[in-house]
This record gives C-alpha cells, sequence and structure tokens, in this order.
C-alpha cells in the first residue's frame, strides 16, 4: 500500500490531483474556522464552554467539523447539498419530468445537478436565518450568560448580511467538491463530508482522555479498530448474480457470449437511511423546543405538560431504550423504503432483455424482474440490520455506561459509516488510475 502511494506521487498528472485536493481541503478548513462577519468569537467560545452541545445540533455540526456553533463562513456545512440532493432523488420517482431527465443520460443529469444548486442555495438561506435566529434567542446555546453578545449589532442589514455570508460560504463548499470531482481524485463533496467528521475526532479522543483516563481511552480505541474493520468487511460485501450474453451475428462478425455477474451489495442504500432516521428522530426535540408548552397552577407555579414529560424522558433522551429501538426501526424502515426506490428490478430486467442478457436458469423479462426483487429483499434484511447495529452504537454506549445524552462516541454511528464509505471509495478511485498506468494498486 506504501508503494502505491509512492507511485501516486511520482506520476505527474495524479500528483497534482492529490495536491489539488489537499489545497481545497485546507481552504474548507480555513473557511471553517472564520467567524462570519458581525459574530463575537469570544462570546462564541464562552457560551460553548458554559452550554455545551445541544442534542438538537450534534448531527449537523458533526457534519460541519464543529463550524456550526461557532458561526463561521461554512457554518452550514455540506447539509444543504446533501438536503438538496436527497430531496431531488425522490423527486425523480414523483415527478415525471424529473423521471425523463434521468433517463436521458448526461444531458439529463447536468439539468437535475443544475436544479439540485438551485435547491441548495434556497436551502441554505432558510438554514442560515434558522440558525441565526436560534443563536439570537439563545435557543442554541441554552444557558448561556453572554447570549446578547453573539451577535452585537441586530440590525436588519448586520443580520441580512450574516445570512448572506453563510449562503455564500454553502455555495463555496458545494463549488469547491465539484472541482475536487472533476480536477481533483473524484468524490469531491464525500471528501468535503469525510474532513468535516476527521475533524472532530481529535477533539472527541482528547476530551475522553482527560475525562474518563488512558485505560478508556485504549479500550475505545481497540473497539473502534473492531467496529471499522466489521464497517469495512460489509461494505464490501456483494452477492454478484451471473449474467450470460448470448452471441449476436452482426454482418461478418459475432459478439456476445461473454460471462459476467450483476452485483448487489449488502448495504445498498449506504448511509441515506440513518440520515433520514436521525433528521426524524430530531423533530421531537424542535419541537419541545420552538413550543414548550407549561401549565400554570393555582399556586403561580408553573408545570411542563405530560406528553413533554413524555418526549423528554422516553423520545428524545438518547439513552432511553424507546429512542434506541425506535431509531433502529426506523433504519430499517427507511432502507427498505430508499432501496425500493433507487434499485428497480424491473427496468434492471428490462436492460438486461434489450441487451440479449440472461440470469442462467431464469427467463428473461419478468421473471428476471422477480427473482431480482427476491434476491434485493433478502439481501437488504442483512444490510438494515447492520446499519442499525452500527448506528444505536452511540446510544448502547450511553445507555450501559450511564454518561449521560451529551456525551458523544465518535466511533460509532453515522461518522464511521461515512468515513469508511468515504474512504474506500477514494482508495479505489486512486487504484483504478494507477491500474490504468501500469502501477500495482492498493488493494493486491
Amino acid at each position: 500500500m506504501l508503494s502505491a502511494f509512492v507511485s501516486a506521487l511520482k506520476t505527474p498528472d495524479l500528483r497534482k490531483k492529490i495536491l489539488f485536493t489537499l489545497g481545497l481541503i485546507a481552504v474548507y478548513r480555513l473557511g471553517a474556522t472564520i467567524p462570519s462577519p458581525g459574530v463575537s468569537y469570544s462570546a462564541v467560545q464562552q457560551c460553548i464552554d458554559e452550554a455545551g452541545t445541544n442534542d438538537l445540533f450534534t448531527v449537523l455540526n458533526l457534519f460541519s467539523g464543529g463550524a456550526l456553533l461557532q458561526l463561521s463562513v461554512f457554518a452550514l456545512g455540506i447539509m444543504p447539498f446533501i438536503t438538496a440532493s436527497i430531496i431531488v432523488q425522490l423527486l425523480t420517482v414523483v415527478i415525471p419530468r424529473f423521471e425523463q431527465l434521468k433517463k436521458l443520460g448526461q444531458a439529463g443529469q447536468t439539468k437535475l445537478t443544475q436544479y439540485t444548486r438551485y435547491l441548495t442555495i434556497g436551502l441554505g438561506v432558510l438554514q442560515s436565518t434558522a440558525f441565526v435566529a436560534l443563536a439570537i434567542n439563545g435557543q442554541m446555546f441554552a444557558g448561556c450568560s453572554v447570549t446578547d453578545q453573539i451577535v452585537p449589532d441586530r440590525s436588519a442589514f448586520a443580520l441580512i448580511t450574516l445570512v448572506l455570508t453563510m449562503t455564500a460560504g454553502t455555495a463555496a463548499i458545494m463549488w469547491m467538491g465539484e472541482l475536487i470531482t472533476e480536477r481533483g481524485i473524484g468524490n469531491g463533496m464525500s471528501i468535503l463530508i469525510f474532513t468535516s467528521i476527521a475533524a472532530r475526532i481529535p477533539a472527541e479522543g482528547r476530551n475522553i482522555l482527560t475525562q474518563q483516563g488512558g485505560v478508556v481511552f485504549a479500550v475505545i480505541c481497540v473497539i473502534a479498530l473492531g467496529i471499522i474493520c466489521a464497517v469495512v468487511f460489509v461494505e464490501q460485501g456483494q452477492r454478484r448474480l451471473p449474467v450470460q450474453y448470448a452471441k449476436r451475428m452482426i454482418g461478418r462478425r459475432m459478439y456476445g457470449g461473454t460471462s459476467t455477474y450483476l452485483p448487489l451489495k449488502v448495504n445498498q442504500a449506504g448511509v441515506i437511511p440513518v440520515i433520514f432516521a436521525t433528521s426524524l428522530l430530531y423533530l421531537p426535540t424542535l419541537l419541545v423546543q420552538l413550543i414548550s408548552p407549561t401549565t400554570v397552577n393555582a399556586d403561580g407555579t408553573t408545570e411542563v405538560s405530560g406528553w413533554v414529560q413524555f418526549l423528554n424522558l422516553y423520545v428524545i433522551n438518547q439513552g432511553s431504550w424507546v429512542h434506541i429501538v425506535l431509531y433502529f426501526a426506523l433504519i430499517i424502515f427507511f432502507t427498505y423504503f430508499y432501496v425500493s426506490i433507487t434499485f428497480n428490478p424491473t427496468e434492471r430486467a428490462d436492460e438486461l432483455k434489450k441487451y440479449g442478457g440472461f440470469i442462467p436458469g431464469i427467463r428473461p423479462g419478468r421473471p428476471t424482474a422477480e427473482y431480482l426483487q427476491f434476491v434485493l429483499n433478502r439481501i437488504t434484511l442483512p444490510g438494515s440490520i447492520y446499519l442499525g447495529i452500527v448506528a444505536i452504537l452511540p446510544n448502547l454506549f450511553l445507555e450501559l455506561t450511564g454518561e449521560g445524552q451529551n456525551q458523544n462516541f465518535p466511533f460509532g454511528g453515522t461518522a464511521v459509516l461515512i468515513m469508511v464509505g468515504v474512504g474506500l471509495d477514494t482508495v479505489k478511485q486512486i487504484e483504478t488510475q494507477l491500474m490504468q498506468r501500469n502501477y500495482e494498486g492498493f488493494l493486491r
């Protein structure tokens, strides 16, 4: 593997791509630390020290590499683009126009990408406005004594400038991701997400080392290594369905007659179901924070409503068994839902029939589609269970150790799924480019 890295750096064009990618990553991390205009950096740091991290913003802060709570230029991170991409992908099933664009190939994909960019800017305006409002009202840093000093100038011009700056930061991140995809080593958006998550691991590890001691830190490192190995093993797992192509005579030449396979990954949905389930479970937290209904007793004291207490105790509390079971069930549901949208067995069977391909022992057409659906359902179940187990590891850690719901287990859940997936894809990208130049790849 080290020799492959040396070969990659010795290749001039590949070395330029790697250095170009590293340069954009450095710019991305720099923008994540620069405060937005009108934001008091000292007040933000004091609020972080006093109030800590709100559970509602834990995942969002993770995807932004800690930039959200600092209200930096790149505070929104890559989340608006991820949300816009998911929305556009889901709309291809609902809107016939989008479905037609998807079937047009590269031209249609270019048009869908343009729609994704427009939607990203719109979501950036909405999210930046919401986060600025939450920071000013004190809901982002509950219990902070200097909330009014975070944004000293609250005039309309200052707030509009702050919102536009964060939105422009989102557009710049989207542009850098596309540059990495076109001129870098590929997977631009995924690499930026990987960078954001990886930037939080040293701080989390330092907190565990200082608060829990060296023994607990060593145990967590061993557990992390085991989790990463298990995730790599499952992510590489796939069911290979043999496909045979019939021989065809075109003129004097014979085409076809080759054998290949159709790969179906165990984790066909990736990390999208975990993001869906996490976003849905944060809705009760947002509802309680925005409404917070209370009852005034006869003696003048206030009492929180019963359903709010139930939500706080069982649904919002990440260490609750109700929250864990609900989280696990939602991941399984969204895995089947997303796989059914992204993989259409009927279309795949029609493509095989169109090009003269067939699965040995299965008739082309409808029987092939039914067989593909049967195999897909069988492998989606272990894939969804695997996603659920990895995602609830931080919650089980909270429940078993009783450390409280604000603690983070940095080597489980969404973080490790994204990091391992992006790491494997990036290694494959570099390996492919090395193999094109007759060098040995990473995986021998």
